[in-house]
């Protein structure tokens, strides 16, 4: 768990968790700097006969490049991109941050953080398709990040490297929680609030973006910075969801609200997609559950597809009568039980336990996440239904899970302009040894071109091939300027996160 440490709030120098005591780049080896020339580190006993040196800035942490480290932070969770940085910082402090953006941008050099979440050593970048590597660049280690400052009455201070599994493990303590979570909890919140952050509480809560109420970042010209929806609003709006284009974030405070003990978690089923969205909708506008999700699923004899909304209650006691009232699901195959509260919300350890244990996670996996209009949702998932077989997830699922846009407040979160719309999922986990990984990415693109005529969108964290800049200026539409006035402002020469592939 990330260290907790109730007494490092300040306005200077943020405490952080950190990675042995040597200075300067690598294990064992003194570096001289970077040569401009070779292309490669520079030992000091080298750096005499090395032509176009530049001296490595003295750091608090480590600045690494050996294979290994390389290679653990070329890889990620998608494992379908594999580019390798020159070096992977393990920062000692806030000012190691900034000393590593201002040596690489005046090296040509790009930086980009890599969120390592996991649970207990078993860590990398959760994107799916390069996002956060950085190819000849310098990776970020979060998890040197990883410190909950304080825990208050409404919010949490945390690093950005801090995951939400934790925060949570520690606010239960003190009887709070965070509002939003994913069904995965070990993601960093730094990664996740880049992107939005989407899940069950996302109806009531929105994005956990939006639970956000303060940030300091390292720009991409080496500024320190605080921001907030009234301070460096512009900053504050392109960090969040902005897929890590205008700075690092190393300090986040996060709103928290008073823990549940218990959760009655209500699995209801459909077979028609009409009604299970008309169901989904309505819980949506009148929120009688804290927690609701839906997804496609196959149905217990095998024979096709059917439909199934989660939600959940946190009340004591709660009236099941009242909060079944008027919904149309197949009742006899409703499945109401109750959970404690920790064991409800780490209800995805078991599952991911399952997966390691068969070699799923060791697979790549061909994500597909989109957000389709309400308007629109049902033709859309007309037309997918056909195709899609149990080999297209293998021991995946298919998320359908609605969205109140009036509780989004991140403009680059990118959604059509209605009431609600769908967060649609492939969430695939192909077997060992599938060889079908590049029709899975083909059938991506295919759908989300499918989904951008029916004004759909794409949510970042997906795995799609073949996008232009066109393409991401049309995704992003009116928000577009606004994302690159942020980029042009807090980071010019286009240091920060090149794996979103957002400007060519």
């Amino acid at each position: 768990m990330g260290r907790i440490d109730a007494d490092t709030i300040d306005a200077g120098k943020p405490a952080l968790s950190r990675r042995g005591l040597l200075k300067g780049l690598g294990v064992g080896a003194a570096v001289a700097g970077f040569s401009t020339v070779t292309g490669s580190w520079v030992t000091a006993d080298a750096a005499t006969r090395t032509p176009g040196l530049v001296a490595a800035p003295r750091l608090e942490g480590t600045l690494e490049y050996s294979p290994g480290a390389l290679a653990a932070f070329g890889k990620d969770f998608g494992g379908l991109v594999h580019d390798l940085p020159k070096a992977v910082l393990r920062p000692g402090s806030v000012a190691d941050i900034v000393k590593v953006v201002q040596y690489a941008r005046r090296l040509g050099l790009k930086v980009a953080v890599n969120g390592q979440g996991g649970r207990d050593a078993d860590v990398e970048s959760h994107s799916c398709y390069g996002q956060a590597q950085v190819r000849g660049g310098v990776s970020i280690d979060a998890k040197a990040l990883a410190t909950i400052h304080t825990i208050g009455s409404n919010h949490a201070v945390v690093g950005p490297g801090v995951t939400w599994g934790e925060l949570v493990t520690a606010g239960y303590a003190k009887g709070k929680t965070p509002p939003a979570l994913t069904d995965y909890l070990h993601l960093s919140i730094g990664g996740t609030v880049s992107v939005g952050g989407i899940g069950g509480g996302t109806a009531k809560y929105g994005l956990q973006a939006d639970t956000v109420q303060e940030i300091e970042v390292v720009t991409g010209d080496g500024r320190v910075l605080t921001a907030t929806p009234t301070t460096r609003a512009d900053l504050f709006h392109a960090a969040l969801a902005g897929g890590g284009q205008v700075g690092i974030i190393t300090r986040l405070k996060v709103k928290m609200i008073p823990a549940p003990t218990s959760a009655l978690v209500f699995s209801l089923f459909y077979d028609n997609l009409g009604t299970f969205l008309a169901d989904q909708e309505k819980l949506l506008r009148d929120g009688r559950f804290e927690h609701q999700s839906g997804e496609l699923a196959r149905k217990p004899d095998d024979s096709g597809w059917w439909y199934r909304l989660e939600a959940v209650s946190y009340a004591v006691n709660p009236d099941q009568a009242a909060l079944l009232n008027g919904l149309r699901d197949v009742r006899s195959a409703a499945d109401i039980y109750p959970l404690p509260y920790l064991d409800w919300v780490f209800r995805a350890n078991a599952w991911e336990d399952f997966l390691k244990e068969n070699d799923f996670m060791a697979q790549p996996h061909p994500w597909l996440s989109l957000i389709m209009p309400a308007s629109t949702v049902k033709r859309f998932v007309e037309s997918v239904v056909p195709e899609l077989t149990p080999a297209d997830l293998g021991a995946g699922f298919s998320v359908l899970s609605p969205i109140n846009t009036a509780k989004v407040r991140q403009p680059l979160f990118s959604r059509a302009d209605e009431p609600i719309v769908y967060l649609f999922d492939l969430l695939r986990f192909p077997p060992p040894g599938e060889t079908r990984i590049a029709a899975m990415l083909e059938q991506n693109r295919r759908l989300y071109d499918r989904a951008v005529a029916m004004g759909g969108k794409r949510y970042l964290v997906g795995a799609i091939p073949g996008m232009t800049r066109a393409q991401w200026r049309r995704h992003f539409g009116p928000a577009w300027d606004g994302l690159l006035a942020a980029k042009r402002r807090y980071d010019p020469d286009h240091v920060l996160t090149p794996g979103q592939g957002f400007f060519g």
